[in-house]
């Protein structure tokens, strides 16, 4: 298949580009310093914004599947106190909006999105701790989350909404996901998750359906 993965260059789309290509795919990584990312076999860089039609519209015919892993990756404590220094800070819904009419437009209908849990149906299994947290660090972030979310359930689009809880890195592939919002522990590596984006997109399951993964 050939992928394409926007937002590749922040932890989870770095991720899920390499599951996806140690995996057999073609990816096209895009983001606003896709071609910083090393050189590989399948792999096309290219750099430019997700809110932009003319590159979505040039980008997207050919591919089979879409994956969004949009975000702000600087640190949460400056960008509440001071908003992002080089993202907007509705990144993923005005990227995903654009992704979705661009999307019509070429006729791809899946599309596999990166939010976080606690958005949507999940909101109500925070616990106090997770409530606060969010309400003091990523109030915003998660604002810009429901609204993403709003955006693709009211699309036709085969899409699946992944949400991971609190993410680590490392090398650990272990995970439990889930179609109800449970889970198990409070942490899962980007990795893990990267896995769980594949195999989404590699059998069209869980079609409009949102997805909760834990450790």
């Amino acid at each position: 298949m050939r992928i394409l993965v926007i937002g590749a260059t922040g932890g989870s789309g770095r991720a899920v580009t390499d599951v996806l290509l140690e995996r057999g795919h073609a990816v096209t990584a895009l983001s606003r310093s896709a071609t910083r990312l090393e050189p590989r076999a399948r792999l096309d860089r290219v750099d430019g914004d997700a809110t932009d039609s003319a590159i979505l519209d040039r980008l997207l015919p050919g591919h089979d599947a879409i994956v969004v892993t949009l975000g702000i990756s600087e640190p949460p404590l400056r960008v509440r106190l001071r908003g992002a220094k080089s993202t907007a800070d509705d990144i993923r819904s005005r990227g995903t909006a654009a992704i979705v009419t661009a999307a019509r437009r070429a006729g791809i209908h899946r599309l596999v999105v990166q939010s976080s849990y606690g958005v949507g149906p999940s909101r109500d299994m925070l616990t106090l701790g997770d409530r606060l947290l969010f309400a003091l660090m990523i109030r915003p972030q998660i604002i810009d989350s429901e609204i993403q979310e709003g955006v693709l359930r009211g699309s036709e689009l085969d899409w699946t909404i992944v949400q991971p809880v609190y993410l680590s890195d490392g090398d650990s592939t272990a995970h439990f996901t889930s179609i109800d919002g449970s889970t198990r522990e409070r942490k899962v590596s980007r990795r893990a998750v990267a896995h769980v984006h594949a195999d989404l997109v590699e059998s069209a399951s869980a079609i409009r359906e949102t997805v909760a993964v834990s450790g």
